[in-house]
């Protein structure tokens, strides 16, 4: 229907005069729509109430020719790194990035020996309900495990890290405060590891376990020097996936086929303890390697006695 301008002026009045009218004429449901879904979709992962603060980074940029491996296996010790392991299929046991410092002269590790073993790791910096899960299917499994944990653990969920000493796991150092680590000089890369220690000394009235994760597996050729200095070992992983966004979850069967398609000799596997869907399948991923000839390592075993020592 076509308004004349007496018409459209009529309208006018009569919506000014009745706001509630607004709504039923329709005319201002596109403005709202709009703001109800807008363009851009935040994609930040919302893991949780009590999730460590991610920091607000730029566009990762690939790594130029400076940090190309030379012949002769060196790159700058200041450069960082953020480690990644690309999935393999078939038993193929994923080789080290060329572009990252070689970590076995720094003390540091991400694969095990080439013998059907699996180290399972856990990188928990707070409690959903899922950790106590994960915890209870390594008891009824009678597997170890490695958690590395921040100092936020400790303060709310104290019992929970009691817990994993108790029942033989392996508490390990992820920083205090889940940082950028490449960002730090000695002595505040010291101090944050050691803020950890102490606030796990405090809890338990034992030291921790002597092997550090890096917060998002960035590192300097410095840090794991640093790291080694204080008597860690720095262990990295061969396989992980996406799986810490509690906010989007991904489905257990294809998580579980995920994982098993690219089980590996020597696999050092990172899951986040508070995904449902690891919680969830790892009963079964547990069973199912051991169906495939697979025992499941420690740390110490892996290092070759603990902490840096080889």
């Amino acid at each position: 229907m076509k308004l004349t301008p007496i018409m459209a002026a009529l309208l006018a009045v009569n919506l000014l005069a009745c706001p509630a009218s607004w709504d039923q004429a329709g005319l201002f449901r596109e403005k709202e729509e709009a703001e109800d879904f807008p363009e851009e979709e935040d994609f930040t992962p919302k893991r949780g109430r009590f999730a460590p603060k991610r920091e607000t980074r730029g566009p990762k940029e690939k790594p130029g020719p400076e940090l190309t491996r030379s012949a002769a296996g060196t790159l700058p010790v200041s450069a960082g790194f953020s480690w990644y392991a690309v999935h393999q299929k078939n038993g193929v046991r994923p080789p080290a990035p060329l572009e990252i410092v070689p970590l076995e002269e720094h003390g540091a590790y991400y694969l095990g020996p080439d013998e059907p073993v699996v180290y399972l790791t856990f990188d928990a910096g707070y409690e959903n309900g899922n950790v106590a899960r994960i915890l209870d299917a390594l008891k009824a499994e009678e597997v170890p495990g490695a958690f590395f944990i921040l100092e936020n653990l400790v303060n709310r969920e104290p019992e929970l890290v009691r817990r994993m000493a108790e029942e033989g796991h392996l508490v390990c150092n992820h920083t205090a405060r889940h940082r950028d680590m490449t960002a730090f000089g000695e002595a505040e890369f010291k101090e944050e590891l050691g803020r950890m220690e102490s606030a796990y000394r405090k809890l338990t009235g034992s030291e921790m376990a002597k092997y550090y994760r890096p917060p998002e597996g960035k590192f300097t050729a410095e840090n794991l020097d640093w790291a080694a200095d204080m008597g860690y070992s720095t262990v990295l992983w061969s396989f992980a996936y996406a799986d810490w966004d509690n906010e989007k979850q991904p489905d257990p069967d294809a998580s579980l086929e995920k994982i098993l398609s690219g089980a590996h000799n020597g696999m050092v596997l990172l899951l986040h303890p508070t995904s449902d869907t690891n919680a969830r399948i790892l009963p079964t991923l547990i069973r199912s390697l051991k169906d495939r000839g697979y025992r499941f390592g420690t740390l110490d075993e892996l290092t070759g006695g603990g902490g840096s020592e080889t």
